[in-house]
């Protein structure tokens, strides 16, 4: 019984030399990481460009939300005069205070979301350079 010696390679690659292959496998690792690094680029600009998106919209909610604010305190600084103090001055004070606190909390949650978000890595090409790795080690 004749054994089949498996498969038989296409003529071009059967006739090429070590150099020629050599050539082959450092232009495709060159062209892979091009392309990984392109990847990198296209997830970090895409992170860049929806941080930027999200602080643009969040100050321009903050600015109006800012002139509202001052309307309603207003009215409440002369609610807490005519309600609970005989002097208007101390319902600013108490509203100054309560600012401070509102300021505090909200500096506190601006901190950790963008904590979160930054700094913008490309998670994705990361992981794609970790498996190529492990795939060409393996193959050695």
């Amino acid at each position: 019984m004749v054994q089949d010696p498996g498969p038989t390679p296409p003529p071009e690659q059967s006739e090429k030399s070590v150099g020629e292959l050599v050539f082959d496998v450092s232009e495709r690792t060159s062209t892979l990481i091009r392309e990984e690094i392109e990847l990198a680029k296209a997830e970090i600009s895409e992170k860049v460009s929806q941080l930027i998106r999200g602080s643009v919209v969040g100050a321009v909610a903050a600015v109006f939300l800012f002139f509202a604010l001052i309307l309603i305190m207003e009215g409440v600084a002369w609610l807490l005069n005519d309600l609970v103090f005989d002097n208007f001055w101390l319902g600013f004070f108490v509203e100054a205070g309560l600012f401070l606190l509102i300021g505090a909390i909200a500096i506190l949650v601006a901190v950790r979301a963008l904590k979160r978000g930054a700094p913008p890595t490309p998670d994705q090409a990361i992981e794609e350079a970790k498996l190529t790795r492990e795939r060409l080690e393996r193959a050695q």
